[in-house]
This record gives C-alpha cells, sequence and structure tokens, in this order.
C-alpha cells in the first residue's frame, strides 16, 4: 500500500517537472520570438540620410529656426515608428517665398512649408500633402444674406482649412442701399458696386485685394482696378475707421475682421451703434485656403509611400502638446490631408493676376 502511494506520488511529480518544463520552453520561445519580430522591424526601416525642411521668411528667419529647433527630434521619433529612420532633419528658411518655392522644383529641398499662392506658382515641382488649420467661424456661407442673418459672426472650436474674404459695407447711404439690396434677396449690378466708395489693400493682400478681384471679376466680369472709386489703406484699422466715418462705403477683408475691430468701433471710431448693427456684408470670396506642407516632386527620397508617412506624423506632431508651439510660429493649430483640386481658386486668382499684370 505504501509502495502503491509511492509510485503515485512519483508519477505526479514526474508530470509536473514535466509541465513546467514545457511552460518554460514555451515561454523562452515565445520571448525569442518577440525579440526577433522587435530586431526585424528595426531592420526593417528604411534609412533616410537626411531630410531637408524649407520654410518661407513670413517671420524673421533666426525666429523661425530657433521655434522649429524641436521639430528635428519630433519628426524624427514620429516618422521611426512609421517605418523610416532619419539620420537627420535640416531646417531652413528660404531668402524669399519664390526661393523656397524653386527649391522644391530643383529637388535641393524636400518638404517646403509654403502659402498656397507659392505652391500653385511651383506645382510643376510640388505636391501638396498638408493644409494648415485654424480655428473656424461660426457662419462659412457663400451667400452674403446668411452672413447678414445670423450675426454676429462667433469663433468656434472647429478646426479648417480655409477662411473667407468679405466686402462689407457700412453706415453710409450707398453703403445702406447695397445692403438693403442683398438683404431683400436683390442681385447687386456692376453700376451699384461702382457706384460706390471702395478700400483694398495691397495687391499682395489675398482678403484685400487679391480674392475681392476674383470675386468681382467672376459675378461681373470686371477686376479690382477697374472700380472707378477706389482707395488703398494702409492697414485693416485705417480702412475701418474710413468706413465708419462714411469716408468709403464698402471695404474688403478677412472675415474674422468685424470681430477683431468690434470694440474700437465704438471706442477709438466713435460710433454708437455695434459694429454688427452699422455694416452688413454684401460680398463672399470662395474659400482661401490656408498655408501648406508641400514636397519636391524631384526629391531622391520622395515617394507614395514616404508622403504618406509624412502626412501622418506631421497630423501627429500638430495633435500633440509638444508640436502645438512648433508650429504656432505660423499661426498653425493642426494640419489635415490636402489635395492640388483644393487650390484651384487659388489658380485662378494666379491666373487674374498675371492677366492683369500683362495688361498693364
Amino acid at each position: 500500500m505504501t509502495a502503491s502511494v509511492a509510485a503515485c506520488g512519483s508519477s505526479n511529480s514526474a508530470s509536473t517537472t514535466a509541465a513546467a518544463a514545457d511552460t518554460t520552453a514555451a515561454a523562452k520561445t515565445e520571448t525569442t520570438a518577440a525579440a526577433g519580430e522587435t530586431t526585424a522591424a528595426a531592420a526593417e526601416n528604411k534609412k533616410i540620410d537626411k531630410l531637408s525642411i524649407a520654410y518661407v521668411p513670413s517671420r524673421e528667419p533666426q525666429e523661425i529656426i530657433q521655434a522649429t529647433e524641436p521639430l528635428k527630434e519630433l519628426l524624427t521619433k514620429e516618422m521611426a515608428g512609421l517605418g523610416y529612420d532619419i539620420g537627420s532633419v535640416d531646417i531652413s528658411v528660404g531668402t524669399s517665398f519664390d526661393a523656397v518655392g524653386q527649391a522644391l522644383v530643383a529637388g535641393t529641398t524636400d518638404i517646403g512649408v509654403i502659402p498656397g499662392s507659392t505652391y500653385v506658382l511651383y506645382d510643376d515641382g510640388a505636391d501638396v500633402i498638408l493644409t494648415a488649420t485654424r480655428k473656424g467661424l461660426s457662419n462659412d456661407s457663400d451667400s452674403a444674406k446668411d452672413w447678414n442673418d445670423n450675426k454676429p459672426t462667433e469663433a468656434t472650436d472647429k478646426e479648417v482649412t480655409s477662411y473667407r474674404a468679405l466686402m462689407i459695407a457700412g453706415p453710409s447711404e450707398t453703403g445702406r442701399a447695397l445692403a438693403a439690396k442683398v438683404n431683400n434677396s436683390e442681385e447687386l449690378t456692376w453700376d451699384d458696386i461702382n457706384g460706390a466708395n471702395w478700400s483694398i489693400m495691397s495687391s499682395t493682400s489675398p482678403a484685400g485685394y487679391v480674392y475681392p478681384s476674383l470675386w468681382l471679376s467672376k459675378n461681373y466680369g470686371h477686376n479690382i482696378t477697374e472700380l472707378a472709386h477706389a482707395v488703398q489703406s494702409d492697414s485693416y484699422g485705417s480702412a475701418f475707421a474710413r468706413l465708419a466715418s462714411g469716408q468709403i462705403d464698402v471695404l474688403c477683408t478677412y472675415a474674422d475682421a468685424r470681430r477683431d475691430y468690434e470694440e474700437k468701433w465704438q471706442s477709438e471710431y466713435a460710433m454708437t451703434n455695434s459694429i454688427w448693427d452699422d455694416t452688413d456684408v454684401i460680398g463672399v470670396t470662395p474659400a482661401i485656403y490656408n498655408d501648406t506642407i508641400s514636397v519636391s516632386k524631384n526629391s531622391k527620397i520622395m515617394d507614395d509611400d514616404f508622403k504618406a508617412a509624412l502626412q501622418e506624423a506631421f497630423i501627429n506632431i500638430g495633435n500633440s502638446e509638444e508640436g502645438k508651439p512648433v508650429i504656432a510660429i505660423y499661426s498653425h493649430d493642426g494640419y489635415q490631408k490636402a489635395q492640388a483640386s483644393d487650390y484651384d481658386s487659388e489658380r485662378d486668382a494666379q491666373k487674374m493676376l498675371q492677366e492683369m499684370e500683362a495688361s498693364k
């Protein structure tokens, strides 16, 4: 009986030892396999010796270089997780907007952080992959009346890739007459438009000149230089002061300008009513798309997979706490994927400007 019990005990012990050995062996196998997979994954990362990024000089070059220094590490880390080991990231600031566009065409820079106008001028050698986002507004309609029916315009938390330029009529008699026609759903004629006193900005201003001229061309067959009564203002502040005083009837500006000058309208410009009561929108331009991240078509390291990885990397950086201060140097809040057709209005605008220049 004792022997029998001892035999049973020996049998159970042997089984337990064998099971433990099997478990240990399996664990070692899994660990080795996992380590092998990690090593293999690391080995599969594509090596990129250098990635070059050029910014346009819309701020002081040294300020841009300093602010974007953390981007080097952030981008290297993101790209490593997406299958690319970047040896170094070189960040530079072009001597001009055109210089960055030319570098993209030549393939001497891989990535350009450039406005839509620069991208369009050099899209024979550049592909847009991302559009910068900023906080949007409560109104974004093509209809001027919609903007007037839904005053005041408020800020929202929604990220958008474009903004509008508006033609805003003021409190003058002519301004009120134009607004009344729009709010009665009546079409404005060229005589209505041309009979008003306008404030415009310099010829390089998208919201104060370029896109309003495109709006005039598409709706009336005339450009901004053909307005009979137009004065160039040196700032939007002086334009709103002229609008308040009645020196002008209409001004061209960016969509949220009235929010920026709401307080000054009554304090500095001494108006009794609010800016929302005294002004109305009479025209809305096509969407003006924000800055781009574009890549060189002639870069030796650029292919579709690499472009897709860059898109994801920059989007992730724009959504991170570490990345937001870096991209804020250009007033970017984040990024969304872009396509070439997003910038068709900009192409129309550039074509119009070239025709205007040729006709001088």
